[in-house]
This record gives C-alpha cells, structure tokens and sequence, in this order.
C-alpha cells in the first residue's frame, strides 16, 4: 500500500539528460514562435526580423536562466554534480568543450544579474537578456531607446514567453527521488 505513496527514483544523470534533452528540444521547437512574435510586436516601431534560426544567443539566455535555478531546488553539493552533468550532456549535444560552455554561461549569468540589477528575479533576468542579446532596444520608440530600457509592456510580454522556457524543477521534486548515480 505504501509503495503507492513512493516517489520514483531518477539518478542525477538521468536527470542531467532529461533537462538538457528538454531545453534543446523546446529551444528548437519554439524559438520560430518567438522570433514571430517578437518581430511583430505592436511596441516596435520597425519589425526586428529576427530570423528563425537565429537562436544560438536565445539558447545560450535559456540555459543560463534554469542553471540558476537549478540551484534554488537542490542541496549545494547534488547541485554542483547535477550542473556538471547537465554541461556534459549539452557540450556533447552542441560540440563544445565543456568548460568552454561552463565558462560561456558563467559569463550570461553575471551579466544578466548586472543588466537585471536590483532585481534578483531570473525571469526578468532572461527576458531582458534576450532584449539585449538581440539588440532590441534600436526597435523601439526614442523614450524607451534613450533609455536604453525595454518597453515595460514588450517586457511583459516578454516575460509571458520566457516563461514558457523555465524548467520546472520543483516538479521533478515533487514527483521523483533524485539520487546519486
């Protein structure tokens, strides 16, 4: 009867696998929506064209958002061997050298927090790291390009998609038993 009420046991690698298998898949899947819906958003005053295939820069923003908050869920020391999978996994899928994307999303993640500064939201973090990344701000009405600023409602909805690229760690907590491999 109890056996009912156990979570499911998921090693760290399997785990590690999953999460860079998810993040690949839904970039590839969803960064054409993105773009679309970016390229036609009312706040812009000229179309961005942002071209489907360019997600190279929306990729590397995702990646550096959910390792953040990966951190968040776990204990320090399964998070540190859970990251270091997680990088294994997508140097393997993207072919780079592991410490090379290590490094790459160390260097996202600093300057997300400093674009983001004072808030410490990682969502807010990703979607202004996508507007920069992609050099948004040159769409936008001169109030908001002097500013070097996003639009606070392209930055909502913004926000709305980024969302939609957050892996949901604490389902995986809710529903399996993470262990060490």
């Amino acid at each position: 009867m109890f056996t009912i009420l156990r979570k499911k046991k998921l090693t760290e690698d399997q785990l590690a696998n999953f999460f860079a298998n998810s993040i690949l898949r839904l970039v590839e899947e969803g960064f054409a929506d993105v773009a679309e819906i970016v390229n036609n958003d009312p706040e812009f005053l000229s179309r961005p064209n942002l071209e489907k295939s360019d997600s190279d820069k929306f990729l590397l923003v995702i990646i550096a958002g959910n390792m953040k908050l990966l951190g968040n869920h776990f204990e320090s020391v399964k998070d540190v061997r859970i990251t270091e999978k997680i990088y294994r996994k997508l140097a393997v899928a993207l072919s780079v050298d592991p410490m090379v994307l290590k490094e790459t999303i160390a260097k996202y993640q600093s300057w997300m927090n400093r674009i983001n500064h004072p808030s410490k939201n990682t969502r807010y973090a990703m979607s202004k790291g996508v507007f920069f990344k992609y050099d948004l701000n040159q769409f936008q009405t001169d109030y908001f390009r002097n500013m070097n600023t996003p639009n606070p409602i392209f930055l909502k909805r913004l926000d709305e998609i980024i969302s939609q690229f957050i892996f949901d760690w604490d389902e995986v907590r809710v529903k399996y038993r993470v262990v060490e491999d």
